[in-house]
């Protein structure tokens, strides 16, 4: 690496300890059409900042020798004008704060989402949406500019018709579905082509907030009111003023915090922590879950009149599994957009073939992951079935199968959850967040499994 050589307009620092993560970041800029130098460390970090005027930084959190926070720091003092965005771990709320406290310009949470990617790239360094030039504008035309829901199946249409329908109400929705199959997206959807679009709209994942601080990152507290709270800040509910308040996996809210989220939904009115007045707040609430709100209601975790609160109209969102004649059009246009308008590689008979035999239990987001690896091992212009990685999966199912025959019926259960823990950990590169989606579990409950079953002491034990 040339720490010496001069940049041009569009170079970026990509710094992560994981080479899968610098090579990926590293292919999409390139398709971008940006340069970039990458480091493992923080001192090879900070030497090429030292040697080179870069025009954005990316830095994950955890490095060998140091944290993001030295890096964004450094550059704080020594280079004020580049924009540093931190790349956070674990789904860690804590940190993605730490760092915007310190003066980052944005965060990602892994596994990276290159559309989140894209969009933090092009908004750092004032790109056009579609790249830097006109021409590779002109390649990626057919390519839809903003977010839809693709796909012909019945399901699928009679979902979209639905949205329509529900952006020009105000009353609340609950999305259903697997983990992947979009909630996110349309709930994006309904907000954007509602009468609040112009106003935020501002996702929660209500599986990834410490339950001490849920109340404060809610509603937001006063200066002094705990330990470290500097000044005063804003929660969701006031993030989301006037615009629309996103629940993801509504479910993991733990009791005490449903009673709260219940009063506020009914009042309309917050309360900081610290405060000793309310606000009004003028939100309308989308919910999510991949798992059966009615159920939860009937086990006694989940409160009833929550749920009728959230649940007015209810939107099904269909699996992969149900649209098997839309993956060839879904993968081309994923394709599209992970190849930022370059060249793109054209699926063979084979691979499509595998593609619409597989379950896609991780749905459009693990369609979306299958195909970034096989961009990155694909040779040439053509992803062949091996590419994908799909024969591996079942080849170590029928050997897990193999291997549990002479088991006692608890062994055999332990083996099966802990295979599974261990695939879903490997498919999202060990974030266990992402894991716990994939899954269908929450957080807590995944980490309490692997406490059980000896996987955290193992994974720890490898570190």
């Amino acid at each position: 690496m040339n720490t010496q050589s001069q940049i041009a307009k569009g170079h970026v620092l990509v710094v992560d300890d994981e080479s899968d993560i610098r090579e990926l970041l590293g292919m999409t800029l390139a398709r971008m059409g940006v340069e970039s130098h990458s480091a493992a460390t923080k001192s090879e970090a900070l030497a090429l900042l030292a040697a080179n005027p870069y025009d954005l930084c990316l830095t994950d959190m955890r490095l060998p020798d140091g944290d993001g926070l030295a890096v964004l720091d450094y550059v704080a003092k020594n280079h004020p004008q580049i924009p540093v965005a931190v790349i956070t771990a674990h789904g860690s709320a804590e940190n993605a704060v730490a760092a915007l406290k310190a003066g980052a310009f944005d965060y990602l949470a892994k596994p990276v989402s290159l559309e989140q990617l894209r969009a933090l790239i092009r908004s750092a360094l004032n790109l056009p949406r579609n790249g830097l030039s006109s021409a590779k504008r002109a390649e990626s035309v057919d390519a839809p500019a903003g977010p839809v829901l693709v796909g012909n199946a019945p399901l699928m249409q009679q979902a979209r018709r639905m949205i329509d329908k529900l952006a020009r109400s105000q009353a609340p929705v609950h999305i259903t579905g697997e983990s992947g199959s979009g909630k996110e997206l349309a709930a994006r959807l309904i907000h954007g082509n509602g009468s609040r679009q112009s106003a935020p709209f501002v996702p929660v994942n209500c599986g990834a907030i410490p339950e001490n601080l849920m109340e404060s990152e809610f509603f937001g507290y006063r200066k002094g009111a705990f330990t470290g709270a500097a000044a005063d800040r804003d929660g969701f509910f006031q993030a989301a003023s006037t615009g629309t308040l996103f629940l993801d996996e509504v479910a993991d809210l733990p009791l005490p915090m449903q009673v709260k989220l219940l009063r506020a939904i009914q009042e309309k009115r917050v309360r900081k922590v610290g405060s000793t007045t309310e606000e009004n707040v003028d939100v309308r609430i989308i919910s999510a879950t991949h798992r059966n709100l009615g159920d939860e209601v009937k086990n006694g975790v989940f409160r009833q009149d929550l749920y009728y609160r959230l649940n007015v109209i209810e939107l099904r969102m269909p699996s992969l599994r149900e649209m098997r004649d839309d993956i060839p059009t879904l993968a081309a246009l994923l394709l599209r957009r992970q190849c930022g308008g370059g060249a793109m590689p054209r699926l063979s008979a084979g691979a499509v073939a595998a593609l619409r035999q597989y379950d896609f239990p991780g749905n459009v987001r693990e369609l979306e992951n299958i195909l970034e690896r096989a961009l990155a091992l694909a040779n040439d212009d053509e992803i062949a079935e091996d590419d994908l990685g799909l024969s591996d999966a079942s080849h170590d199912e029928d050997a897990v199968a193999a291997d549990l025959s002479h088991l006692s019926l608890p062994e055999k259960l332990e083996n099966i959850e802990r295979q599974a823990i261990l695939s879903a950990l490997e498919k999202t590169r060990y974030n266990r967040t992402a894991a716990a989606k994939l899954l269908g579990v929450s957080f807590r409950a995944l980490r309490y499994r692997m406490d059980r079953l000896g996987i955290k002491d193992e994974l720890d034990g490898k570190s």
